[in-house]
């Protein structure tokens, strides 16, 4: 990663609402800076790594809040019951039926045909603990619905975070795992021994 490619931002998100402000006061207490630029686009799938502790959460929602993007991530439909259907929803969240006929991977796809808005975060490592491969599902999921993927980082080497390049999915699962494997190069992880290869197998 270098600063050709992602640029801290000051704070100038012209829409001010109450999750910038959540945002931008979390940032600033936590003494974090923001990188980069969301693409002017109304559907993509971002990737949030590395996730390695319990403080990745709050931060990659905070930098969303400041550069106001309305993510969306999916969720266990059993937790979309009663009063935290409306909480959940609210927040984001897309219930997701596992015992479905049609897999997780299929039923985001279908959210992306029928939506005109979709900014879809995953955290392809899947837990905080290390693991030797991350999930494919984003992939799928890009490829299936015809978006690219966006990569979202945290680095705490330099207490910077936010948006990498755009990758446009080619098909070929290897030559585009090995660029975003180049970018998280030089991305340091809360945990680094948490933090496995960025690979497919």
């Amino acid at each position: 990663m270098n600063d050709e490619t992602v640029r801290t931002e000051k704070v100038s998100n012209p829409k001010k609402d109450f999750r910038y402000i959540l945002g931008w006061v979390y940032l600033q207490l936590s003494g974090w800076q923001v990188a980069g630029k969301p693409p002017s686009l109304s559907k993509f799938v971002v990737v949030g790594a590395p996730h390695t502790s319990n403080w990745d959460l709050p931060l990659l929602l905070a930098i969303a809040f400041f550069f106001g993007l309305r993510v969306s991530w999916m969720g266990k439909h059993t937790l979309f019951r009663g009063p935290f259907d409306a909480i959940f929803r609210w927040l984001g969240g897309i219930p997701i039926e596992r015992q479905s006929s049609h897999g997780a991977v299929e039923q985001m796809i279908e959210e992306f045909q029928k939506r005109d808005r979709l900014i879809l975060v995953l955290a392809p490592e899947g837990t905080r603990r290390r693991v030797e491969s991350w999930k494919s599902g984003f992939y799928h999921i890009a490829v299936g619905a015809g978006v690219p993927i966006l990569i979202g980082f945290i680095d705490y080497g330099r207490n910077k975070g936010g948006i990498g390049p755009l990758i446009d999915p080619s098909g070929d699962i290897e030559a585009d795992m090995a660029k975003i494997r180049n970018f998280f190069a030089t991305v340091t992880p809360r945990h680094p021994e948490r933090f496995g290869p960025v690979i497919i197998k």
